[in-house]
């Protein structure tokens, strides 16, 4: 597996004081993601399927991570941590990776409510882009929000994504089977 890493570069006079850097996700993630899903739990919950308490522990993230890193060594899923200052502050993953003629992935990402509209997530998908074309060698990436979520529309419209139309009942989030706007973008 390769370790793939870049210290991001926020829009200026819009980005959170501080170092903001993607690094590929690893054990030692365990404790801190657990706390940064428990201190964002009710923030998104709209936004995600619905979790077990044991999602939010520490044996529950690790079942986590260890399925995410091994399908990153399958080569299906590469999964970042989005790191402030050296702590944990959201992910973003590529996942159902596919080669041959189609080189796609799906994008998603989080970051935690207290960074949020501070250029952290777009910076982290346009450094997910190059790596996405540069160091994976991929074609196309795509991604899908819920109609109503108005930010990540607009992280994915900076970062270049088109939106290809609605999807009905595309996945279960929050409880309940919701549309979703598509998106993609071409890498080269």
């Amino acid at each position: 597996m390769m370790t793939l890493t870049r210290t991001l570069d926020a829009p200026s006079g819009n980005a959170a004081n501080g170092r903001v850097h993607l690094r590929t996700l690893s054990l030692s993630d365990v404790e801190p993601l657990a706390a940064a899903y428990t201190r964002n739990a009710e923030y998104l919950a709209p936004w995600e399927p619905l979790r077990s308490e044991a999602f939010y522990t520490r044996a529950g993230q690790e079942a986590v991570v260890r399925s995410k890193l091994s399908q990153y060594a399958a080569g299906t899923e590469v999964p970042w941590v989005v790191l402030h200052d050296g702590d944990v502050v959201g992910m973003i993953t590529l996942t159902g990776i596919v080669r041959g003629p189609f080189m796609n992935a799906n994008l998603g990402y989080w970051v935690d409510q207290a960074f949020a509209g501070k250029g952290i997530a777009t910076s982290s998908v346009e450094a997910v882009l190059s790596m996405a074309s540069e160091d994976l060698g991929l074609h196309r990436i795509q991604a899908a929000t819920l109609l109503h979520n108005l930010a990540s529309q607009a992280v994915l419209k900076r970062s270049g994504f088109e939106r290809l139309g609605m999807a009905r009942s595309y996945l279960h989030i929050a409880g309940e089977w919701q549309d979703h706007f598509l998106y993609q973008r071409i890498l080269f």
